[in-house]
C-alpha cells in the first residue's frame, strides 16, 4: 500500500510539473529548394532579373519562445541573370566585385511572429564590404511532415538601395531598388534526406 501511495504522489508530482521548455532547433538548409532572386528596373521600361545559384544558410529557430537566428552567405561569383555577358559585367567591380568581395551575407539575430506566425527577420545584410539593416518579410512560411522528417519553408521578400553599398553604375537609368525574393526550405539538422 506504501508503494502504491509512493507512486501516485510521484505521478501527481510529475503531472504538475512543468513541461520541458521547448529547445531551439537547427536547421540544414536544402540547396534543391534554396534559391535568392534578385530583380531591378531597367531604363524604366522592364525588369531585369537573376539569380544567386550558390546560396548556404545556418537557421535555428524555437517556435515554441517565438524566436531563432538566420545568416545566409551568398556566393556574389554564381550570379545568373541568363547572359553571360551581363553576369560577367555583375561580377565586376562596377556591381559585384565579386573578386574582391566573393560573398555577401545576411545576418538576423530578430525574428518576428504574429502569434505562431513567422512574419519576418531584422538583421544586417552585407555586400561589396558594406553593412546596412535589412528586413525580410515572409509571404508564406509553413513547417510539414515530409517522409518522416520535418521540413520548414517559405518565401521571404527584401528590398534595398544599390548605391547604398557602393553600387552607383548606371544610375539613374538602371533602378537603385533591389528587390530580392528568396525561396528556402530546411530540415532539421541530422535528419535523414527525404
Amino acid at each position: 500500500m506504501r508503494t502504491l501511495l509512493t507512486l501516485a504522489i510521484a505521478l501527481i508530482g510529475a503531472a504538475a510539473a512543468p513541461a520541458a521548455p521547448a529547445q531551439a532547433l537547427a536547421y540544414t538548409v536544402d540547396p534543391a529548394h534554396t534559391r535568392v532572386h534578385w530583380e531591378v528596373k531597367h531604363f524604366g521600361t522592364s525588369t531585369q532579373r537573376g539569380r544567386f545559384a550558390a546560396v548556404d544558410a545556418r537557421i535555428v529557430l524555437d517556435r515554441a519562445q517565438r524566436r531563432g537566428e538566420l545568416s545566409v552567405t551568398i556566393d556574389t561569383r554564381v550570379v545568373d541573370s541568363g547572359v553571360p555577358a551581363l553576369d560577367s559585367m555583375l561580377r565586376g567591380a562596377s556591381f559585384l566585385a565579386a573578386e574582391q568581395h566573393p560573398q555577401a551575407w545576411f545576418v538576423a539575430s530578430s525574428l518576428e511572429f504574429d502569434g505562431d506566425r513567422l512574419v519576418g527577420a531584422r538583421g544586417e545584410f552585407t555586400l561589396r564590404g558594406v553593412s546596412r539593416p535589412l528586413h525580410l518579410r515572409a509571404l508564406r512560411f509553413a513547417c510539414r511532415e515530409d517522409a518522416g522528417r520535418e521540413v520548414c519553408g517559405g518565401d521571404f521578400e527584401a528590398e534595398f538601395r544599390r548605391s547604398d553599398h557602393g553600387i552607383t553604375f548606371g544610375l539613374p537609368f538602371v533602378g537603385d531598388a533591389v528587390r530580392l525574393t528568396i525561396q528556402v526550405e530546411a530540415a532539421p539538422a541530422g535528419a535523414s534526406p527525404a
